[in-house]
């Protein structure tokens, strides 16, 4: 399973005329995704692929005060009601634990929506993950509060830097949870990240996308090179999990 994160109406496009099997929407990739306009995730509602809506109300940390837990609920009111196959969201306790409290009612409100919206909303739990000072016990704790998936780099800045960590995790999950693996993935190390026992891969695939104009430079709209989702980059990690999906299922 090869999940993209988009942040354009053209990377919905490049991802899935590269291959990608489903879709995270969000904005502002450069901060680590925040919560798309609604416009967005309405275009991907209509996409042949499932997508998954982000609800991160800002960048930073994940400690949510009552004002941004209700928008982060909004989020997923909007994801239930356009049509989306999920939501992922994640919450910190001030120790860097899962907020268990919070992200419950997340849960609940999930799939009270979903009911309402005639569907089952998939729920991931995302990169809060990484800042716990547990991970194998944050991933009970995720799986007692009805999450489908963990989105982790394995607790490190990048996940092939964490390879035993991911290892680790997937032996624990042991298909009762779905560890997606995500941060810095590409060709080079893909086949490494697969090998850990991870079932999904979680990558942005963006190349430079041309110079920035001297004027929006100057105007601060834009602040270098821009990035976009690269449709041969998906490709080529597509081929990539193919073939490491035909070696393992010749080598049974």
């Amino acid at each position: 399973m090869l999940e993209i994160c988009i942040d354009t109406l053209a990377g919905i496009d490049a991802a899935i005329e590269g291959g990608a099997d489903r879709l995270e929407l969000c904005a502002a990739l450069a901060v680590g995704g925040l919560t798309p306009p609604r416009s967005l995730v309405e275009r991907a509602a209509a996409a042949p692929i499932p997508s998954h809506l982000l609800c991160r109300p800002r960048d930073g940390g994940f400690r949510y005060g009552p004002g941004e837990a209700a928008m982060v609920a909004d989020d997923i009111r909007l994801a239930a009601e356009a049509g989306l196959a999920g939501v992922v969201i994640g919450a910190s306790a001030a120790d860097y634990r899962l907020d268990a409290g919070l992200l419950a009612a997340w849960v609940a409100h999930a799939r009270a929506e979903g009911e309402k919206a005639g569907r089952t909303l998939s729920l991931t739990l995302h990169r809060a993950f990484d800042l716990v000072p547990d991970p194998l016990a944050a991933l009970e704790t995720a799986m007692e509060l009805g999450f489908d998936r963990i989105l982790t780099s394995g607790c490190a800045p990048r996940a092939a830097d964490a390879l035993d960590t991911l290892a680790a995790l997937a032996r624990q999950a042991d298909g009762r949870i779905i560890i997606l693996a995500g941060s810095g993935i590409d060709v080079t190390n893909a086949g490494a990240i697969l090998a850990t026992g991870v079932p999904e891969i979680h990558a942005s695939c963006r190349s430079p996308g041309g110079t920035p104009g001297e004027a929006e430079q100057r105007f601060g709209f834009q602040t270098g090179p821009s990035l976009r989702t690269d449709p041969d980059n998906v490709a080529a990690l597509r081929r990539i999990i193919a073939d490491y999906r035909t070696l393992n299922s010749t080598n049974i």
